[in-house]
């Protein structure tokens, strides 16, 4: 996954489940978590204010 398809595969979510697409931004935060590394995870949620609106938190740094 590239940090385009994880921006592109949230923005769908959020367009297509609005209010209730916590759990398919919570897959791609996942995978991205894997893939890409929890800085990119959080950066991403920081971009979409997924915090704030779906409760989706950061992973806390160690």
């Amino acid at each position: 996954m590239t940090i385009n398809d994880a921006k592109q595969r949230i923005q769908s979510a959020i367009d297509q489940y609005g209010a209730h697409a916590a759990p398919a931004i919570d897959l791609v935060i996942n995978e991205v978590r894997s893939d890409l590394g929890r800085e990119t995870a959080n950066d991403l949620i920081s971009e979409f204010d997924l915090e704030l609106l779906y409760q989706i938190l950061p992973t806390e740094f160690e």
